[in-house]
């Protein structure tokens, strides 16, 4: 410590906060190296704290543009099973829906607001020189409003007037790009296959699905036309359709349209009680709720990791403020002898407490900060700061330099000065 400290103390009653300040700061710069590895507990700790939340915040956000693309309040119903022989056949191997129970849905289901049967298939879709291999879905104007599906280009009443037998497309924004580039595909003739059809729409893009694959890259024909146009080849009985889509009002009502799925379709497909049902009804908000459990059940690991790294930081704080009292014992002794009473020396120690802990808060800002923005750029990960946090993590940097700072404050002022003055240290 330098042979010079300033005069705060040697001036009874005249001790400022300020000086207190100064003070702590003199005694730690003193030893900064010691002081330095004191705060690294802290470092690690609001920087663990800082990744984790960005990180953690970042990933529901994503989840919920990827639920919003798949579509709010959508409740789909697919085959469920089939035999052939003694073997058991996977999902969807059977057709088992059909348009009556499309019907019967729009009929008896009040909280079914929207309603679309859907087919879908491959091949490979020909404008002019450009070709592109592709998936197309068949589908009623409903399924639109379900999935949220608009228009970049195009009329959006073409959208609802998607019945029928016209042969009419609209285009994915991966499917536009691919046969079109720049150009404006509106009125333009494609192939599907063999079919010609006429392009009246280009959706707006959605991106990827849950699954990872790309929504975009899909093009859309009315339910009819599919049905009897391009599933020649896969033998459809008549009527029957691969899946049916449902939307909701309000996502309160979703559990009771599900119970109410069930038992209609029951109904209509006259399984007895007990039976084994031919078709699955999937909520996705089952699916919403698990992976947002999942991330919860994250976040609240990896802040008990941070909590951790922040109790070891402060103990070290402790600890070594405990040494340096230790120290430090006769020149404590000598500031009580020029006037310093118990509250001052008390203060000193803990502002010293405090400004170790608060320091290892700023470096350990600056860190997270750093390392969320470098997790999201070289580990692709989805990262969202939050101004909130990084204060709440500066309030938690003080608090713990003042919950263990106390114990080695409060015992530098309880020494006694005469005791303090005799000692060799």
């Amino acid at each position: 410590m330098s042979p010079n400290p300033p005069k705060a103390f040697a001036v009874p009653g005249q001790v400022r906060f300020r000086d207190i300040l100064y003070m702590a700061l003199f005694a730690l710069r003193g030893n900064w190296l010691r002081s330095t590895l004191t705060a690294l507990g802290v470092i690690i700790g609001i920087a663990a704290v800082i990744v984790m939340v960005s990180v953690g915040q970042g990933t529901q956000a994503q989840l919920d543009q990827t639920i919003s693309r798949l579509g709010s309040n959508r409740i789909d119903v697919m085959p469920n099973w089939g035999r052939q022989g003694a073997v058991r056949m996977g999902a969807g191997s059977v057709f088992s829906l059909s348009m009556d129970d499309v019907e019967a849905i729009r009929e008896r289901i009040p909280g079914a607001r929207f309603v679309s049967a859907t087919v879908r298939g491959s091949a490979q879709v020909i404008q002019a020189e450009q070709n592109w291999s592709t998936q197309w879905q068949g589908v009623q104007p409903d399924f639109f409003r379900i999935l949220d599906w608009t228009l970049a280009a195009g009329d959006e009443a073409e959208l609802a007037g998607f019945e029928g037998t016209d042969t009419v497309v609209v285009l994915g924004q991966t499917v536009r790009e691919k046969l079109f580039g720049e150009d404006d595909p509106i009125g333009a003739t494609i192939r599907i296959g063999r079919v010609p059809f006429t392009v009246v729409g280009v959706a707006n893009p959605k991106g990827q699905s849950g699954w990872g694959g790309d929504q975009d890259d899909t093009v859309f024909v009315p339910l009819d036309t599919a049905r009897r146009r391009l599933m020649g080849q896969m033998q459809l009985p008549p009527g029957t359709v691969q899946g049916i889509v449902v939307g909701t009002a309000s996502s309160k009502d979703m559990a009771q349209v599900e119970a109410d799925l069930n038992a209609v379709l029951k109904e209509t497909h006259r399984i007895p009680p007990g039976g084994e049902d031919d078709f699955i009804v999937r909520n996705l908000t089952q699916l919403v709720s698990a992976r947002n459990e999942t991330t919860r059940l994250m976040s609240m690991l990896l802040g008990a990791v941070a909590g951790i790294s922040l109790v070891v930081g402060g103990i070290g704080i402790m600890n070594i403020m405990l040494v340096s009292v230790t120290e430090r014992i006769r020149e404590i002794g000598l500031r009580m002898a020029v006037g310093a009473g118990p509250k001052e020396i008390q203060r000193q120690f803990l502002a010293e407490a405090m400004m170790i802990s608060l320091g290892g808060g700023i470096i350990g800002i600056a860190i997270g900060i750093a390392g969320a923005l470098l997790a999201g750029r070289i580990g692709a990960l989805p990262v969202e700061l939050n101004l909130q946090v990084i204060a709440l993590a500066t309030g938690f940097a003080v608090a713990t330099g003042l919950f263990f700072g106390y114990y080695p404050a409060r015992k530098a002022a309880q020494l006694d000065p005469i005791e303090a003055l005799r000692h060799q240290g």
